[in-house]
């Protein structure tokens, strides 16, 4: 599936969310959706969870 595709299911389900349950609903399914998608690039090895946090030695500067 290309990602205009997914991008278009995604726009059509906070559309359906805000016009049916208000702005409550759409940032709602924003958030979860943003979620899973983080989850989503974790579980496929994109992400680690090293990237979320820093020590404070690490000034800014990433390991590689």
């Amino acid at each position: 599936m290309s990602m205009a595709v997914v991008g278009m299911i995604a726009g059509m389900a906070l559309g359906f969310a805000g016009y049916f349950g208000g702005f409550g609903a759409f940032l709602l399914v924003a958030a979860l959706g943003a979620i899973g998608f983080v989850v989503g690039r974790f579980l496929e090895g994109d992400l680690e969870p090293g990237d979320f946090f820093r020590t404070r030695d690490d000034k800014g500067e990433r390991r590689r």
